[in-house]
């Protein structure tokens, strides 16, 4: 079986309440007055979860939503599922061909080494923007600060010329086109923008390039520690040692809540300084995703390929949609409600739901390159490398190539002459049997050459992974004694996921088309009276604002 290329649906959950007031028809009404966005992200939402939810009167909260707007039946990502991927369609509207957002650990042949302070070293950098970013990382420090230290870890930022000179690139410079937090405050006259997440530094390209895009953004770090629990547990893992994890991470996704509620009042995200409600903000989830990794056997998970809920999966999307409900009863309680665009979505979904299809061999894709002499044992590419890897330690060694794994293989090649030799040995071995990349199966697929120019752009103008491996649904490159599904792929359970848009004065309706996330942030525009194509990927990219809405 010789694959070469696939095709990537995408998966995107997706709640998007439009309320307004005024004495239009409801389709007018709920453009009418529109004057705030709230953008919740629920990582791991499947559409799955909402329809089942829903029937089983579990989510009160997001069923009301429905009963008052349009279900999206087949809403996804855009290719790549990845948080960063996802949150960047959410808030550009474009797919990694035009944000240059593949995944928090990725690789620019163009960069060079955060050492490198005059760029005259070797070109290439395995870009880390993860939990590292904070400057609590540094020299491989504690992450004891939810802020993450209060600033960048200089280690994490690598550098590139630019008209002669040697410049940092933070994450905000990372991102290739501006954002919709950055749209809304250049085009409307006293516009405030917020938001939140999971990383209190890495996710600093939510700016934009302008690197001003948020008034308030709220750091924080979920892979901090926790002082009230046990040492070294962040909020990822369990508070005590005994407790599911899920629990801690809902302590974590708390903050968040308490953010928004803050913003709702008038205040800032700390709670301590007035400030207008923004214009656009928002927030992240993380407790579902939690759930959902955690082992099938302690609970974790689904049950059934029917996306039938496991305990913790059922308690988590439980306390989401609670969560979900005491904002929309601030929005209420402020008089704000009809007035506010409310957003909750998914960056991604999880894979797989169905425990029987998990696989979890290790990572036979980095052995199988090591084996034929493309990657060293020490993860670097080409036969002469001889540093452990590119670690936001200041000790990478530049100009390797790289390769990211979880249920996807994401692959920069040092030397990009050898594709064709690298794609026959990927090839040579689909089968699950060792050496095998469990590629063999009708949902794999390998994406290289002109097909991954035309779906996220040329690799060799830096940025664009020369090489990526779908494995069969189910694979994880991983043999993690703690997970049981992870996400970053294109498998169906990464990428569909549920899309509700929805307005007080509406009726239900189902809409069956295929809708991507990219085509959340020119609604939002639409809704506020922007032009959406002040959106550069929307603009490059054709993105067509959500269908059966009139905003």
């Amino acid at each position: 079986m010789k694959l070469q290329y696939f095709v990537l649906p995408a998966v995107a959950a997706a709640v998007l309440v439009a309320c307004g007031g005024g004495s239009d028809s409801p389709a007018a009404q709920a453009s009418a007055q529109v004057s705030h966005v709230l953008l919740i992200s629920v990582d791991g939402l499947h559409q799955q979860d909402v329809a089942n939810c829903i029937a089983s009167k579990t989510c009160p909260n997001i069923a009301a939503l429905a009963q008052t707007g349009t279900t999206y039946a087949n809403a996804y990502t855009p290719g790549s599922s990845d948080s960063f991927a996802g949150l960047g369609a959410l808030l550009t509207g474009g797919s990694p061909k035009t944000t240059g957002l593949f995944y928090d650990v990725s690789y620019d042949r163009t960069l060079y080494s955060p050492n490198d302070i005059n760029c005259t070293g070797a070109q290439g950098w395995n870009v880390i923007f993860d939990e590292t970013v904070g400057i609590d990382s540094m020299n491989g420090g504690n992450r004891v600060h939810l802020d993450g230290g209060g600033a960048f870890n200089p280690q994490a930022i690598p550098h590139a010329k630019v008209n002669g000179s040697c410049v940092s690139v933070y994450p905000h410079n990372y991102i290739k086109t501006n954002t919709l937090f950055e749209v809304v405050k250049a085009n409307l006259a006293g516009a405030r923008t917020a938001w939140a997440d999971k990383h209190a530094w890495g996710y600093d390209w939510v700016n934009g390039p302008s690197g001003k895009g948020v008034d308030d953004l709220a750091r924080t770090e979920i892979n901090s520690l926790d002082a009230a629990g046990i040492a070294g547990n962040d909020y990822t893992t369990s508070l005590d040692g005994v407790a599911p994890a899920y629990l801690h991470t809902e302590t974590f996704d708390n903050f968040h809540v308490q953010i928004i509620l803050n913003q709702i009042d008038g205040k800032d995200s700390t709670g301590t300084t007035l400030a207008p409600t923004p214009t656009v903000f928002g927030t992240n989830f993380q407790t579902l995703s939690v759930a959902q990794k955690a082992l099938n056997a302690k609970g974790g998970g689904y049950t059934d390929a029917k996306f039938s809920p496991s305990t913790q999966v059922a308690a988590a999307i439980s306390y989401v949609d609670a969560s979900i409900g005491k904002m929309v009863a601030e929005l209420k309680a402020k008089n704000l409600y009809t007035s506010t665009l409310v957003v909750v979505s998914a960056k991604h979904g999880q894979s797989p739901s169905d425990h029987t299809k998990l696989v979890k061999n290790g990572d036979t894709l980095n052995a199988l390159l090591q084996a034929n002499g493309y990657l060293d044992s020490a993860g670097n590419w080409g036969q002469n490398a001889t540093t452990t890897g590119n670690l936001n330690d200041g000790t990478g060694l530049a100009g390797t190539g790289a390769m990211q794994t979880d249920d996807v293989g994401l692959i920069w090649l040092k030397d990009q002459s050898q594709l064709a030799a690298v794609v026959a040995t990927l090839n040579a071995n689909l089968s699950c049997t060792a050496p095998g990349i469990c590629a063999d199966g009708a949902g794999a697929s390998i994406l290289y050459g002109a097909a991954m120019t035309a779906k996220f752009g040329d690799p060799a103008l830096g940025r664009t992974p020369d090489i990526i491996v779908q494995p069969n649904p189910g694979v994880i490159y991983t043999s993690s004694t703690k997970k049981d599904a992870e996400h970053g792929g294109n498998a169906p359970d990464d990428s569909h996921v549920a899309l509700i848009v929805s307005n007080a004065v509406l009726s239900a309706q189902t809409d069956s088309s295929v809708v991507g996330i990219t085509q959340v942030a020119p609604t939002i525009l639409k809704a506020l009276k922007l032009d959406p194509n002040l959106l550069n990927s929307v603009k490059a990219e054709g993105t067509a604002v959500l269908p059966s809405l009139s905003l």
